[in-house]
């Protein structure tokens, strides 16, 4: 009984700052944003490979990211303010040109799924830092599994795109897609910002 209680424990303590880190919620307007030419079979697609990526990068992170970090003198703030140029550089060419890539291209959706959805998206600095953080506290076992169930998460709320767009149609969704690329280019900025506070503190 105190093993079970325990275990759940750990669960929840690992689970939560993952989720909080993930905000999967938050990213799934972004996700509309980036994929509203994309047909629906086509968006599964971009969203399935997403989260593949992620988990990809995630384990590997989780087994030798403190070493790849060491090995190549980056810092996590060295990553916050790189990941944070990126999503300023994509939220702005969505605001001045009206897409953030040529997403009809098969490259274009293969690319979304990389950069920037399963990074620095949904696996970004928060959420590399927060396996970091974890794997000194806890079993490695219990944080992947954490990770993982997140991820699932991630990918039953990414799964309402299609309906979203439905709903919305596809003005709605290009009006929406103005809104949320002016939030992003905001996220990014405030990525950036706390990246360089921390070289400077």
């Amino acid at each position: 009984m105190d093993t079970m209680l325990n275990l759940l424990r750990d669960f929840g303590l690992t689970f939560v700052p993952l989720f909080v880190a993930m905000d999967s919620i938050s990213t799934v307007p972004i996700l509309l944003s980036l994929t509203h030419d994309l047909a629906d079979k086509k968006r599964n697609s971009v969203i399935r490979n997403a989260l593949i990526y992620a988990l990809a990068l995630g384990l590997i992170f989780i087994v030798i990211g403190k070493g790849i970090f060491l090995f190549l003198g980056i810092t996590v703030n060295d990553f916050l303010v790189a990941g944070g140029m990126i999503l300023f550089l994509l939220g702005a060419k969505e605001l001045v040109v009206g897409k953030m890539f040529e997403a009809q291209a098969t490259t274009g959706a293969d690319v979304i799924a990389v950069v920037p959805l399963a990074t620095p998206l949904v696996v970004g600095p928060a959420v590399l830092t927060t396996l970091l953080i974890l794997t000194d506290q806890y079993h490695i076992i219990m944080v992947t599994f954490s990770f993982i169930v997140n991820l699932l998460i991630s990918w039953l709320l990414f799964a309402q795109a299609n309906r979203l767009v439905r709903v919305l149609g596809n003005g709605g969704v290009l009006a929406l897609s103005k809104v949320f690329a002016l939030l992003l280019a905001a996220i990014a900025v405030a990525m950036i910002h706390r990246g360089i506070m921390a070289f400077i503190g």
